[in-house]
């Protein structure tokens, strides 16, 4: 199945194809810890909780800042059992921006938007392929499973994006990089549907 990645706009701190330098106001982004109320099947011990979380606003990327533009999130199931959802961060170099936007016109970000949206799709698919979600009978209990679960997933999902982020730099010359935001994830275990994860994810925004 192909992983999915949606933009959220309400979340966005700054559009690629209208950024500037100007200092960018940190603002909490919540996010609701998925599923249904007493649904099992995701291994999160605040499930139904709404958390406040901070995303970085700047990650330093080969001596650049790079800033917080965007801000997706999508879901994966792997099998009809496990599966993994969550928030994927977009930075970029506003002076690459800048840039662009003298030499190429505001428009060519639509294309970007395009083709960082589906890049950052094939890297969570990548990442949750390689990522083992079955249940660790080791496991001291359910926060530990999610903190082991999201450390693999985020150190899959970085080694799968270098290569990718690094083709679309030298189509672009856009510096980005994409990350995974490791608070945000949640698994599932015991039963993943993805039309479900959709209807999450809708309740999730209202």
């Amino acid at each position: 199945m192909n992983a999915q990645l949606k933009l959220l706009p309400y979340l966005l701190f700054v559009t690629l194809a209208a950024c500037s330098t100007q200092e960018v106001k940190q603002t909490e982004v919540r996010y609701t810890a998925i599923p249904e109320k007493n649904n099992s099947n995701a291994a999160n011990s605040q499930s139904g909780q709404v958390i406040g979380l901070t995303p970085p606003m700047t990650l330093m990327k080969e001596g650049r800042q790079l800033q917080l533009v965007k801000i997706m999130d999508g879901g994966i199931c792997k099998n009809e059992y496990q599966g993994a959802k969550g928030a994927f961060l977009l930075y970029a170099d506003t002076d690459d921006i800048e840039r662009i936007k003298r030499e190429k016109g505001t428009a060519i970000f639509r294309a970007f938007e395009s083709k960082i949206q589906d890049l950052s799709g094939n890297v969570l698919q990548a990442a949750i392929d390689e990522t083992n979600l079955a249940e660790d009978p080791f496991s001291l209990g359910e926060d530990e499973t999610q903190q082991k679960l999201a450390s693999k997933l985020v150190a899959n999902f970085r080694h799968a994006a270098t290569s990718v982020v690094s083709e679309f730099q030298k189509e672009t010359s856009l510096t980005i990089d994409i990350t995974a935001f490791q608070p945000s994830l949640v698994f599932y275990q015991k039963g993943c549907d993805e039309s479900r994860l959709d209807q999450d994810e809708t309740k999730q925004k209202s």
